[in-house]
């Protein structure tokens, strides 16, 4: 009775010390530092023009704008004609204010 008192208190001890290793918070914190400031410059100010992008640079340069989108803006141009302002992007279906609002600044009309 006494060594299994013993053998069970030893397994509790290496329990609790194999738990609390595993939980214990990494000693090295690593910094973050902002998405945007780990973009390169030319990334971050690049505008794309509505009338003359193609459907590869409107998908890599804009937020939120898959192929789908990226080809819709696409046709849309070719049906109507160019652009004459950012706010008319709200006309081509799947492109809502809260997208335009998010890709305003990156945008141009030229």
């Amino acid at each position: 009775m006494q060594t299994t008192y013993i053998s069970s208190l030893i397994f509790a001890v290496l329990t609790s010390i194999s738990v609390a290793t595993t939980a214990a918070p990494s000693v090295k914190a690593e910094l973050t530092t902002p998405i945007t400031a780990q973009m390169p410059k030319a990334e971050q100010s690049a505008k794309v023009n509505l009338n003359a992008a193609d459907a590869e640079s409107l998908r890599r340069d804009l937020f939120g704008i898959g192929t789908a989108k990226a080809k819709a803006i696409i046709a849309y141009r070719e049906n109507n004609g160019p652009f004459t302002a950012v706010d008319e992007l709200l006309e081509v279906k799947g492109i809502g204010k809260a997208l335009l609002e998010k890709n305003r600044d990156r945008l141009v009309i030229n």
